[in-house]
């Protein structure tokens, strides 16, 4: 396997060193423009790589490499790692490899290796982003008791620093690899991203946009040739100096992206923006983060600040180290009305100081109460438009990042023309939110929902409080019927049981159907409890028990036609999610990727024919020993989207 690894081209890197096996080179000179795509590899290294792969991993080809330079001048790398044995031969010989060399006993001759007959069924796949999970992937907490000396016989392969990948599964239901990894792309020479999210749902034509946390990078993925994949773009540090942390993205109509970058500028001290205006930042990971326009290649068009000159006190808002004009901005959840000229944010913490603690964050006014809104009239040129602060809830927290308006991690607005609302969720404070016109000068947000009502629901044995429930995804369906929520759980403490992981899904239509004159409110301890007393606060659909702690999830928005090709849908039959936040907050999960079907009278169950490989059991799972692209041991999967390839969408 290692030297199937070094034929790969991994480059590992270890304190700060590289220490290359066989870096990829590009074929040709590259062009003067750093981030145009360079090469794909010449068919001669491929069968090269491709044979020296066949000897120790038969039924890869680990060979579908395209290089690209960064603004930096250094090369960066995806490596395609197709299963032979579960990709028919026919979508090989579409992506250049049924011919390479004929009597390849890997990728030549008729049959190039591959052992699955081409049942003419279109694929639709899930694109995961995941993470090598390694020694370093401890919280602050473990860290404390960790061995003074790291001794080789404390480290099995598995633990060591290995690539990051996007993990291509077959998702097409009666597909006979349904379920199965027929791909692994893993990117280089960067490890320890901390891969995090990408956009929320895929459209045809779009990219793929990748963040990795501990990076500052942000990965552009061209999806036309799936099952194999393709490196458009890096947007590094350098072309992001006035923030960092990248989390979350929204693809526009044309193609490009707004991200969210949830940190301060790389150096602490005054940092320009794309607008002119100065903000003072105190450093990387830190505060104000920023919302970057890119385009449809991920290169930079503009960066804008997220805070306004003057400090935001509404409610308290630390900074570590403290800044002169106190701020909340930074920026994590993400979405946009292009028919209305807005975006929307909202501001989860600074992270730095949630990740290096040793035990916890030194101030629980590091979690965000604040959600903000966007002029996007100009996409090129967003505008910040209102800041509002999520007012407090009748819970009483039992630490105060537990009251209900904090760690504002996600929002999701309206689809349909005739509505204007838009949903927040706080990760901490367990509650959701929920305004019925973001176009307003400044947005009117109110407490909607108490998780405390859907704790209880789930599990009625346990004591329902909804502080430190863990929201994560959160996602209105696209006919604006149902909102759904993953719900992590609070992990069991002393005398503390916790709280139950679930999916939740609640209607919304009543809401909706108030127009700007809503009457729900959660306003007193009861209806934390039993739901909201108005007639159009949100109901309870379901509660899909999912044990392992779900984060984030996506929605299915593609459907096979009758014509053989898919198309995209607003009538939602299944979703995705996957139990994984950050290792290093203590948040970790168990790893798997689940998919849920949505039933006709819109309730959810499990899909049992969604499962894994190697256990047999539903949802992947991501803890295991080996991958298309080597024996790397367990992986961290944090996002996925539904996706298809061009040619198979009308």
């Amino acid at each position: 396997m290692l030297a199937a690894t070094a034929a790969a081209g991994l480059v590992i890197m270890l304190g700060g060193t590289a220490v290359s096996a066989q870096e990829p080179k590009p074929a040709q000179d590259p062009a003067s423009d750093p981030g145009q795509p360079v090469d794909i590899a010449a068919s001669a290294i491929a069968a090269l790589n491709a044979a020296l792969q066949g000897i120790f991993n038969s039924g890869v080809v680990n060979e579908l490499t395209n290089t690209v330079l960064g603004g930096d001048g250094e090369t960066y790398w995806l490596t395609n790692n197709l299963r032979t044995d579960l990709v028919p031969t026919t979508v090989l010989q579409d992506l250049g490899l049924g011919d390479v060399i004929p009597k390849l006993p890997v990728l030549g001759g008729g049959d190039s290796g591959g052992t699955v007959p081409d049942d003419g069924l279109r694929r639709e796949y899930l694109v995961v982003w995941a993470g090598d999970n390694n020694v370093l992937d401890r919280s602050g907490k473990q860290l404390t008791s960790l061995p003074d000396v790291i001794t080789p016989d404390l480290l099995g392969k598995g633990d060591q620093i290995g690539p990051d990948f996007f993990a291509v599964v077959d998702a097409t239901k009666g597909s006979s690899t349904y379920g199965k990894v027929v791909n692994t792309a893993t990117v280089g020479p960067l490890v320890e991203n901390e891969p995090h999210h990408m956009q929320y749902i895929w459209h045809k034509g779009n990219n793929i946009f990748a963040g990795g946390l501990f990076t500052d990078v942000t990965y552009v993925i061209d999806t036309s040739k799936l099952p194999a994949l393709e490196l458009k773009h890096v947007n590094l540090p350098t072309d992001t100096l006035c923030g960092s942390v990248p989390d979350a993205y929204w693809v526009t109509k044309d193609g490009g992206a707004f991200g969210t970058y949830m940190g301060g500028p790389d150096v602490p001290g005054p940092c320009t923006y794309s607008d002119g205006t100065t903000r003072i930042g105190n450093g990387f990971a830190g505060s104000p983060g920023e919302l970057v326009r890119l385009d449809e290649n991920g290169k930079t068009v503009f960066e804008a600040p997220a805070t306004p000159k003057t400090a935001e006190n509404e409610q308290r808002c630390d900074n570590i180290p403290q800044l002169a004009a106190a701020t909340c901005a930074n920026p994590h959840g993400i979405q946009a009305r292009e028919d209305l000229d807005v975006l929307i944010t909202s501001d989860y913490n600074e992270p730095r100081n949630i990740i290096l603690n040793p035990v916890q964050a030194p101030s629980s006014y590091l979690r965000r109460p604040t959600v903000r809104t966007w002029d996007i009239s100009d996409l090129d040129h967003p505008k910040l438009k209102a800041v509002s602060f999520l007012p407090d809830g009748p819970r009483v927290g039992r630490v105060p990042h537990q009251e209900e308006p904090r760690a504002a991690m996600e929002t999701t607005v309206t689809n349909l023309p005739e509505h204007k609302g838009a949903f927040a969720s706080t990760m901490q404070g367990g509650a959701i939110y929920y305004s019925p016109d973001i176009t307003a000068e400044q947005p009117e947000w109110r407490e909607v929902f108490d998780l405390t009502a859907s704790n209880k629901a789930e599990d009625p044995s346990r004591n329902p409080y909804g502080g430190g429930s863990n929201a994560g995804w959160t996602q209105t369906s696209l006919d604006d019927k149902y909102l759904y929520v993953a719900v992590a759980g609070r992990t069991p403490a002393g005398t503390d049981a916790g709280s139950p992981s679930y999916i939740l899904k609640l209607d919304i239509q009543d809401l909706l159907a108030s127009g700007t004159d809503v009457a729900c409110n959660i306003d007193t301890i009861e209806e934390t409890v039993a739901g909201g007393a108005e007639s159009d606060c949100p109901a309870i659909v379901d509660t899909l028990s999912a044990p392992g702690g779900p984060h984030w999830g996506t929605l299915d928005n593609l459907e096979l036609g009758d014509d053989g090709y898919y198309h995209e849908t607003s009538d939602v039959r299944r979703i995705a999610y996957s139990n994984y936040f950050v290792a290093r907050t203590g948040l970790n999960g168990d790893h798997r990727v689940c998919v849920a079907d949505v039933n006709d009278d819109a309730t959810l169950s499990l899909d049992e024919e969604f499962v894994d490989e190697t256990s047999g059991e539903s949802c992947i799972d991501f803890d295991r020993e080996s991958w298309p692209h080597g024996d790397w041991g367990p992986a961290k999967p944090h996002s996925m989207l539904f996706v298809t390839a061009d040619d198979d969408i009308r």
